[in-house]
């Protein structure tokens, strides 16, 4: 139960804070250099300035971005009419900042990333983005696609032209487009040669070199640039790979075992992850990545959302390489007493009674005439 309430009350939360970037109020974080917080009401009225370290008291007041000191405005526009109309570049807007003793809203040093990120910022153009990266309770920080970003247009104060923010954006985005795949590669195997491990704020601070994120978009992710040039990070991150490609099939599984019940004649209805067939019994499908461990033998973790309490859990093994299904267990709610459960390659004959090589034994034992032979 309180695995429930918590997993709910975390679906609400996102959601609420999801409506409310839409409604255009900022949510957490510095508001930038040139932008300043202001604390709203209930009722929209503004109710004073928060400077650094303050926070809201109030449940239902609400924080808005708002024009900062025209000093700080002013050296905003200069990095961009720098960037744009001068072709200066980011290094060059930094050491020119640093020289005239003007520091970042952070009263810290001008670096190639802090100005590269001004360039880059909506906010300057008054649009409210959130949810670009996610950094959930014993999770590690990861950054979220374009499309699942939460974003409103227009709804604070614009201290940059439209115009001269869009200009700035075609520069950057030009810097890798005129460079082949090759030279993209060879720029950055030229930096790890020099800095002997790479990041993503390694590579926006590198002079001359694509941005980190222009190296996404073209291969896909970092990780993947990584293995083309022969990076191995210290920590094995290839994992965040395989998770992202086992949530692209987890669907595909799941359709595969409804069409395959259906084709027997169940009646399925859906209730969340949950599926009920024939009013009968509920299952939920999980899917296990495959592990070497050290001594080169295979694991297979198991996951259990308790939340969904289903009568029977269908855990799909994948195989070593991770792209396909290897087998299958069915294994009844009331058999599983922990929420995690570890797999060798031989389990022994408790849990092999439960291990198949297809789906045919449940969409069997599923088939509405086999549940009235049993009655």
């Amino acid at each position: 139960m309180a695995g429930e309430y918590s997993r709910e009350l975390s679906v609400k939360v996102f959601t609420g804070q999801c409506r409310l970037i839409e409604l255009g109020f900022r949510q957490g974080g510095a508001p930038g250099l040139g932008l300043r917080r202001m604390l709203v009401d209930q009722a929209g009225a503004l109710k004073g300035e928060l400077t650094r370290g303050q926070q809201k008291s109030i449940q239902t007041d609400r924080v808005l971005l708002t024009r900062g000191p025209d000093g700080e405005v002013d050296i905003v526009r200069r990095i961009y009419r720098a960037f744009v109309e001068k072709r200066q570049s980011e290094r060059q807007i930094a050491e020119e900042l640093n020289t005239e003793g003007i520091l970042t809203d952070l009263d810290r040093l001008w670096t190639r990333g802090t100005v590269h990120q001004i360039l880059i910022n909506e906010k300057y153009v008054g649009n409210n983005v959130w949810n670009r990266t996610s950094f959930k309770l014993k999770k590690k920080r990861v950054r979220n696609e374009a499309e699942m970003w939460i974003r409103a247009d227009n709804v604070f104060p614009a201290i940059v032209d439209r115009s001269l923010f869009d200009a700035a954006q075609n520069i950057i985005q030009m810097r890798s487009v005129r460079l082949t795949d090759a030279e993209m590669l060879g720029a950055l195997t030229d930096l790890f040669s020099r800095e002997e491990t790479l990041s993503g704020l390694i590579i926006d601070e590198a002079e001359g070199l694509p941005s980190s994120s222009a190296y996404r978009a073209r291969f896909g992710s970092l990780l993947r640039v990584y293995e083309i040039i022969g990076y191995r990070p210290r920590r094995d991150y290839r994992y965040i790979e395989i998770n992202r490609a086992l949530r692209q099939l987890y669907p595909g599984i799941v359709q595969s075992i409804i069409d395959g019940l259906e084709s027997r004649g169940c009646v399925l209805r859906h209730d969340g992850d949950l599926i009920m067939v024939n009013g009968e019994f509920s299952l939920s499908v999980v899917i296990s990545r495959c592990c070497r461990i050290q001594s080169g033998s295979l694991r297979w973790w198991l996951r259990f959302d308790t939340g969904l309490q289903p009568d029977i859990t269908v855990a799909v093994r994948m195989n070593a390489a991770n792209q396909v299904p290897m087998d299958f267990y069915l294994l009844p709610g009331i058999d599983i007493a922990r929420m995690k459960l570890k797999l060798a390659e031989d389990n022994g004959l408790a849990l092999d009674a439960y291990r198949f090589d297809t789906l045919e034994v449940l969409y069997d034992l599923a088939a509405p005439v086999h549940l009235m032979e049993a009655a």
